[in-house]
């Protein structure tokens, strides 16, 4: 029998978090939601920080997703941003780990990839491809809800694929694969 799971994808952000939720029963999936939560009107980092912290529970304490995958910042001229946004990365994963449940990191390139076959895809085309797939109606005004349910499908996508994306199940997983940032 096929068990059914549900796959929690993030797409982290100070200005904008997207996020989409896909079910998974075998070998399909079925689009349960995307949404996009919008910070750009808070002005302080902390609490911004801490409103991704808990939208991100929330998700959790919702649909009970047993994995989530998540897009790994990527490597930008602006320190400044890049700080930022790995800090928004860092409290959705925090989230997760205090929720137990286990967290998969993807490069945008690797999610772009495994949506649209170019790793190089805009994220107009990366849409497209998930309303096809997923037989959206309407796509959001904003391309940041697509781009957390990419991280989702991606995740579907590679399940049982080795070096799929750096995955994590707690704190002592995160320790023990990351001992570089340890001091």
């Amino acid at each position: 029998m096929n068990k059914e799971k549900i796959i929690l994808g993030i797409d982290p952000g100070t200005t904008i978090m997207g996020f989409g939720l896909i079910k998974v029963e075998g070998k399909k999936m079925q689009f349960l939601q995307l949404n996009e939560l919008h910070l750009k009107k808070f002005g302080d980092h902390y609490t911004k920080l801490k409103l991704i912290f808990e939208r991100t529970i929330e998700l959790i304490e919702t649909y009970y997703p047993d994995e989530i995958a998540i897009e790994a910042p990527f490597y930008g001229k602006n320190v400044q941003s890049m700080l930022k946004l790995g800090r928004a990365q860092g409290v959705a994963m925090a989230a997760g780990l205090s929720r137990q449940v286990p967290i998969t990191e993807y490069s945008p390139k690797k999610i772009k990839m495994a949506i649209t076959g170019n790793g190089n895809a805009s994220k107009e085309q990366v849409a497209k491809m998930l309303q096809s797939l997923l037989n959206l109606k309407e796509l959001p005004k904003n391309l940041d809800a697509t781009d957390g349910l990419a991280a989702a499908v991606c995740h579907f996508f590679n399940e049982g694929r080795p070096n799929a994306g750096k995955s994590y199940s707690g704190w002592s997983a995160f320790v023990k694969q990351n001992q570089d940032r340890l001091k």
